[in-house]
């Protein structure tokens, strides 16, 4: 029988995982306590929680709320970015803090219900973040205020816009590959064929 606070640790990573508008799952070994606390800094503007957790309380986690494809991510040391605002913004702050920071290392994750292996995740940091794709919707509908505020509180349309997106993104490049350099040139293309641990990592050196 798990003990209470093992029980009660499994249900808070549920909770973060149903509560969040995406997840992405990063390996930090080697990031020193300072560099976690600069990269956790550097999430806020995406309203993003960064928790070390332990794989195989996660593991529980993620099996009971539909995750199973994200089983095979939760080696090594694991915490999970938890996107409450723009994931795009907080995929971009990911990829830019690992491109000054080789030691994280993003593995996949959730969003809008659906697992993303570490490719996906990388097309999403290349698209447009929430705020840039409002403004280019506000500009074109010339909308005033009201309808502006009203796009800013609608994260559920945000969410299936940055869905759509990526997976198109996703299914350009590979219909990119799948076409290759012998497609004929006169036919029309085809369609794309554990809970928070509470204690830091220790520093590394």
């Amino acid at each position: 029988m798990p003990n209470a606070s093992k029980v009660a640790a499994v249900e808070a990573i549920k909770g973060y995982l149903n509560g969040s508008v995406a997840a992405l799952l990063t390996e930090y070994r080697g990031l020193k306590v300072k560099e976690m606390i600069e990269l956790r800094d550097s999430l806020r503007g995406s309203s993003t929680e960064y928790r070390v957790l332990k794989n195989t309380l996660t593991g529980i986690a993620v099996r009971d709320v539909g995750y199973r494809d994200l089983l095979p991510l939760l080696d090594g040391p694991t915490a999970v970015a938890f996107v409450h605002g723009d994931p795009v913004q907080a995929a971009k702050d990911l990829a830019e803090f690992a491109r000054t920071h080789p030691a994280l290392v993003v593995k996949g994750g959730v969003l809008d219900g659906k697992v993303l292996d570490a490719e996906s995740v990388r097309h999403l940091a290349t698209l447009e973040s929430r705020d840039v794709m409002l403004a280019r919707l506000a500009s074109l509908l010339q909308a005033p205020l009201q309808r502006t505020a009203v796009l800013l509180a609608a994260p559920l349309r945000q969410v299936a816009t940055m869905s759509a997106a990526l997976r198109d993104k996703l299914e350009e490049s590979a219909g990119a590959t799948a076409a290759g350099p012998a497609a004929d040139p006169a036919e029309p293309a085809g369609p794309a064929a554990e809970t928070a641990d509470p204690e830091e990592p220790p520093a590394a050196g």
